[in-house]
């Protein structure tokens, strides 16, 4: 664990230098952008000497490291802030559409991918098979739409963003996830409002990877149901049930782990179109209004953020693997 974990920090440094190497490579003056356009050549070289861009390339970098070591991820170009501080506020709202987006992945992989493996061959794998791949093949977007011209134009069942409704205040942050404090207050009608608001990014998020878990949990366990042990299993006249969850199951689900945790780190990441779409105030909107103003700070935050989540995806999935199988953990 130890040596992964040093690998983990050798992925960082290389995500850093990558991340700094291109923000250099775009052709636009940082010291520009941060005086404005109006401002004075004076100004701008004033500005250029401040944040040290006057300076050799190594040496920007590693003041930027030095920098990073104490958490410091720089000032915002937009608003002047603390990019950490900012993305300190992003995160919660994106953390809670992934979980949410999560469980339903999980749920409907398993539960899909199992009904189909048991039924190999007859008309419930034939047709689980065609709803995963109508859901692999819908594009993020379209499915958003769609969804809000049901829910919220037609049926008028759901709310079409944001994260709460306007009426309403957000409840004291204790952890920053907008269900769970509400919760954890008793505010039972805040909590339903907030819920009712997850729902449809987090639908849009969790089908076209709901198809893809099925699809592996199925191919899996279609392998392991064919072992020696699992026929065993059968002969000795256990019931089904037990065959697949103590047997099968736990066999089937080690590629399905490595899957669940990449997946749950491109959550994380930022789904940038379905926070678009639902005007979700998290990562991937944050992240998409940081390029569209050249703010490198915080694109370069970000890149590293989401490279953390990746590699502690990683790192996950190693600990994951031993317990499910104790001959695949860390070595």
């Amino acid at each position: 664990m130890l040596r992964r974990l040093a690998a983990t920090l050798v992925v960082l440094l290389g995500v850093s230098v990558v991340t700094f190497v291109i923000t250099q490579l775009v052709p636009s003056d940082t010291a520009r952008l941060v005086a404005g356009d109006l401002a004075s050549e004076a100004r701008v070289a004033e500005i250029r000497q401040e944040l040290g861009l006057d300076r050799p390339l190594p040496v920007q970098y590693a003041t930027y490291m030095q920098r990073l070591a104490r958490g410091d991820l720089g000032v915002s170009i937009r608003s002047g802030r603390p990019v950490a501080e900012e993305l300190a506020e992003a995160l919660p709202a994106t953390v809670e559409l992934a979980l949410l987006a999560f469980v339903i992945i999980l749920i409907n992989g398993l539960l899909l991918g199992s009904l189909a493996a048991l039924a190999a061959g007859r008309w419930p794998d034939h047709l689980i098979r065609l709803l995963s791949t109508m859901m692999i093949s819908a594009p993020t977007f379209w499915i958003g739409l769609v969804l809000i011209a049901l829910c919220f134009g037609q049926l008028d069942l759901l709310p079409a963003g944001g994260r709460l409704s306007p009426e309403l205040v957000p409840p004291v942050a204790i952890t920053g996830l907008y269900g769970l404090d509400a919760m954890l207050a008793g505010q039972w009608r805040l909590a339903g409002d907030v819920v009712t608001h997850l729902l449809m990014p987090a639908l849009t998020l969790a089908l076209a990877a709901s198809g893809s878990a099925a699809r592996l949990v199925r191919a899996s366990l279609l392998e392991v149901l064919q072992e020696d042990h699992v026929r065993r299993a059968r002969v000795a006249g256990l019931s089904e049930w037990v065959v697949l969850t103590r047997y099968a199951l736990p066999n089937a689900l080690v590629p399905f782990i490595t899957t669940a945790a990449i997946l749950l780190a491109d959550l994380l990441g930022g789904a940038v179109v379905t926070e678009a779409i639902f005007s979700w105030p998290g990562l991937g909107s944050y992240t998409l209004e940081a390029v569209a103003g050249l703010d490198f700070p915080a694109i370069m935050g970000f890149t590293l953020l989401a490279a953390l989540f990746y590699a502690a995806a990683n790192l996950v999935v190693d600990v994951l693997y031993g317990v499910v199988d104790p001959r695949l953990g860390p070595a």
